[in-house]
């Protein structure tokens, strides 16, 4: 049974920082790219970071470069996204997911967490 945890999110000030992180099982963690995506309100889903199964290789989305960094720890089968230089857009709900997404339709899964609500506001 897939299961993934979401969690760190809350309230931050504009520039401030968060690390969420995403404890997974029921799966063998350490052969998947994962992926962070977000959904911010009213507006659909955005792919946000893809992390190689290794962890060697990771691919960010424009709006989050420079900013964000995506890691994983295999022998803990969690995944996680630190969040710097936060800004009010950056406000949404944020889904780990196992599998890239960069390059596909981004579509809610079995295979995603139930998310965590980051909200950047002053």
């Amino acid at each position: 049974q897939v299961q993934l945890v979401e969690s760190g999110g809350g309230l931050v000030q504009p520039g401030g920082s968060l690390r969420l992180s995403c404890a997974t099982s029921g799966f063998t963690f350490s052969w998947y790219f994962m992926s962070w995506v977000r959904q911010a309100p009213g507006k659909g889903l955005e792919w946000v970071s893809d992390i190689s199964s290794g962890g060697s290789s990771t691919y960010y989305a424009d709006s989050v470069k420079g900013r964000f960094t995506i890691s994983r720890d295999n022998a803990k089968n969690t995944l996680y996204l630190q969040m710097n230089s936060l800004k009010p857009e950056d406000t949404a709900v944020y889904y780990c997911a196992k599998g890239s997404y960069r390059a596909r339709a981004v579509v809610r899964g079995a295979d995603w967490g139930q998310g965590t609500q980051v909200t950047v506001s002053s």
